[in-house]
């Protein structure tokens, strides 16, 4: 009889991240070979925008195929992900301020450089501006998928530094979408909104547990939340926030916690269906008439650049500033060649890039287009040069 090693939370989490991660690949490629082939183009295009629903947000129109899956199901991805920000907090690699420093340090300055990258690009181009956050953020699964290529030429406490980083990284997203990116208050919706989170958090504090309720809650902060104009996403953190979780210090997750339950039920859901059905609706971009002059447009060039070149320059100077000036060290047993090869790999942006891409220039199929292109290529560049790094670095 074969022995079992201990149960490893991070383990699972990691292993079921990067199969969702090459999941999401293939759907980005089948995407991206549906909308450029003359018998399928037309019909990818017309069936994602086909009316789908009503007009829960005037601002928004009839649903769509495309907003349900991009208002709605990615509303359970952010919830999925504010039940992984809580947990890193509560009971993660977040719970001291010793180890957060290096993660918050790492990230902050890989979202800033790749915005000034960007901005510097594009600036005297009016409207553009309007997209300097496409590029700041990192994408998990895509990022923890490249890594798993690599197998155990990467330690495990270098994926856990990235998937930290990460995390961090989705809290200034999170804060990025609800404060640039809102413009229209339907108050009476909005306060609605308010009362049920307030609800649910005095749902917490009396001790109930039953994830039901939490979910259910979760589905009318939702709608509430679309119909007031806020992005609808930010109903999955905020609800997210509110599920209780019952710290387990260096032990496995408890059963009998709510949170660490609905994560785990949750994320095979969100890694293999969710995500790669994201990734099939937005990366699907026609390169019909579209020449190779397209790449040096200030839109696309500003995008890959701030991936490829401002990810890696504010990560990876982020960490060796932080270990110079003793605010916080490396991770050990990890060489700094490593840690540029992450730096590298933490550009590829993809699905929260795609996303904010999408909130930055609503109907507009030319910018739209040119997000896609640079979001590819800086994430196809940062993906590239990341695994080579790593390789190189584990031969060493």
């Amino acid at each position: 009889m074969t022995r079992r090693g201990p149960h490893s939370a991070l383990r699972d989490f990691l292993h079921s991240e990067a199969a969702g991660g090459i999941v999401l690949i293939v759907a980005s490629l089948l995407a991206m070979v549906v909308a450029n082939l003359q018998s399928t183009g037309d019909s990818y295009a017309a069936m994602l925008h086909m009316r789908a629903g009503p007009v829960l947000n005037d601002h928004l129109g009839p649903m769509t195929i495309h907003l349900w899956i991009n208002d709605g199901l990615m509303a359970i991805f952010f919830f999925l992900v504010g039940l992984e920000i809580k947990r890193e907090v509560v009971d993660g690699g977040l719970t001291k301020p010793e180890r957060r420093r290096l993660p918050v340090v790492a990230a902050l300055a890989g979202m800033a450089v790749p915005a000034l990258v960007y901005l510097s690009i594009t600036s005297g181009m009016p409207g553009l501006q309007r997209g300097w956050a496409i590029p700041a953020a990192t994408d998990i699964a895509f990022a923890i998928g490249v890594l798993a290529l690599l197998g155990d030429r990467v330690p495990t406490s270098l994926k856990l530094f990235l998937t930290t980083v990460a995390i961090v990284d989705d809290m200034g997203a999170v804060a990025i979408i609800a404060l640039a990116y809102t413009d229209h208050i339907a108050v009476a919706a909005l306060a609605g909104a308010a009362v049920v989170a307030a609800g649910l958090y005095a749902l917490n504090r009396r001790g109930e547990r039953r994830p039901g309720i939490y979910l259910a809650g979760f589905a009318l902060l939702w709608l509430l939340t679309l119909m007031s104009g806020v992005h609808a996403t930010i109903a999955g953190v905020v609800a997210a926030l509110a599920v209780p979780v019952k710290p387990t210090p260096a032990a496995p997750d408890a059963a009998d916690s709510t949170l660490h339950r609905l994560e785990h039920a949750l994320h095979p859901l969100v890694a293999f269906a969710i995500v790669p059905l994201f990734g099939f609706a937005n990366a699907g971009v026609s390169l019909d008439g579209i020449g190779w002059a397209a790449l040096g447009e200030p839109l696309v060039l500003g995008i890959a650049l701030g991936l490829f070149i401002g990810k890696q320059a504010g990560i990876f100077g982020g960490v060796w500033l932080a270990d110079r000036l003793g605010i916080a060290e490396r991770p050990k047993g990890v060489s700094w060649l490593q840690l540029y090869g992450v730096a590298l790999v933490a550009g590829i942006g993809f699905t929260m890039s795609l996303f904010i891409g999408g909130l930055a220039f609503p109907g507009n199929p030319m910018l739209e287009a040119g997000v896609k292109i640079g979001v590819l290529g800086g994430s196809i560049l940062s993906a590239i040069a990341g695994f080579t790094v790593l390789r190189l670095a584990a031969r060493r």
